[in-house]
């Protein structure tokens, strides 16, 4: 059996950025000059969330919508919080907020997250757009398993009718709305998860494959259906044996031993990870469309 095609999420994503950037020209020429905008909330000096802030600006700004970026310090209060997203909600230049998880410990996450307006939810994190998802209603869809579907039907074609599927993770931010993402394409979906009797037997069933569990490797190639199409989500850190040596990052699945078996598969780093800032902007876009009574673009 050949080896499996690369899935490359970084091509489709920056392919997404351009189209999303189209359609933001189209829509401020049609309201006057008045372009989308995002709001990002960073609390806080976490290291990662500050890379992945800045990221989220600078591409923001390079598809032509309006950044608006508030940073807080690590000691910024619950109250102080809720009254900014308060004021982001009344905001009619903000059509998108995002709070940047995790917060830090004196801050309920649920409490911030539910405070956010539904209709700028960007994240889709919002009981109301989960919600919404899981009736199969229209809403604003998480940014990472929407990105994970753009990938499958790249790979697959647009029908995924009758295919199994497997979602190895059950978390509310990847796994839950992944699969019903999947069930929405008419697929057959298991959803699988630490406490799974014969998770290994349970993998080899799935044509498309998606794991989200955050465990260095833990997808053998043997766990793989020969042909299947894997999605990689986990980004791992595996700090180096020798002093001096530089740190890898991995995904939660073997890529040199399933890259064997599967028909088609996501790498780590540049498979899912480049899609979620892309869907971001694109979710942002379909936000402001809703907002001003407009269709939103089918991108």
């Amino acid at each position: 059996m050949s080896e499996a095609k690369l899935i490359d999420g970084k091509a489709f994503a920056a392919d997404l950025r351009g189209r999303v950037a189209e359609e933001v020209a189209a829509y401020t020429e049609a309201r006057g000059g008045e372009a989308p905008g995002l709001a990002v909330v960073l609390v806080g000096e976490d290291p990662a969330s500050q890379v992945y802030v800045r990221n989220k600006g600078r591409q923001t700004v390079e598809c032509g919508m309006k950044s608006f970026e508030h940073k807080l310090p690590v000691e910024t209060g619950e109250a102080e919080l809720l009254a900014l997203v308060d004021k982001l909600n009344k905001d009619p230049a903000v059509n998108g907020i995002l709070v940047q998880l995790p917060l830090p410990d004196q801050i309920d996450a649920d409490k911030v997250i539910a405070a956010i307006d539904p209709a700028k939810d960007v994240d889709g994190f919002h009981v109301v757009n989960a919600g919404r998802l899981a009736a199969g209603l229209d809403g604003m869809v998480p940014c990472t398993p929407l990105g994970c579907l753009m990938l499958i039907k790249d790979a697959l074609g647009e029908d995924l009718a009758g295919k199994r599927a497997l979602v190895l993770g059950r978390s509310n931010i990847v796994g839950k709305p992944m699969a019903a993402l999947l069930l929405r394409e008419s697929c057959t979906v298991t959803i699988a998860h630490s406490r799974t009797r014969d998770l290994p037997g349970e993998c080899r069933r799935a044509d498309i494959l998606v794991a989200a569990v955050g465990r260095p490797k833990m997808v053998g190639g043997d766990w793989i259906k020969p042909g299947a199409t894997v999605i990689d989500v986990g980004i791992n850190r595996i700090e180096p044996e020798e002093p001096g040596g530089k740190a890898k990052l991995v995904g939660d699945v073997d890529f040199e031993a399933a890259k064997a078996v599967a028909g088609a598969i996501t790498p780590v780093p540049g498979g899912v990870g480049p899609m979620t800032i892309a869907v971001l902007l694109r979710n942002t876009l379909v936000a402001a469309h809703r907002q001003a009574g407009m269709a939103p673009p089918a991108i």
